[in-house]
């Protein structure tokens, strides 16, 4: 499954069912940049997660609604539902793990 781009049309509809991690992140953002590929592999090997990708320059209305205010942002939802956050960049065994714990 390719990693979707969350948009203010598309968010909540893919959001809505499973498990789903959303990676609030800027261009601009080194940490960012290195979590990105960490995101990529683990939603190819589990099998359960779908990963959204918002970018907060450009889709600022969904990142207030979450109260975004440090890149990374991630949070995970389960069924639509929020169900937990975590900020800053983390290594992947660290980000897989609490992945698996939610």
């Amino acid at each position: 499954m390719a990693i979707v781009y969350g948009t203010k049309e598309n968010f909540n509809d893919e959001i809505a069912s499973g498990k789903v991690l959303v990676d609030f992140y800027a261009e601009w953002c080194g940490p960012c940049k290195m979590i990105s590929p960490i995101l990529e592999e683990l939603e190819a090997t589990m099998d359960d997660l779908k990963v959204i990708k918002v970018d907060v320059d450009n889709e600022q209305e969904i990142a207030a609604n979450y109260g975004v205010m440090a890149m990374p942002t991630m949070l995970i939802f389960k069924d639509g539902q929020k169900v937990d956050q975590k900020v800053g960049a983390m290594g992947k065994e660290d980000l897989q793990a609490w992945i698996e714990q939610n």
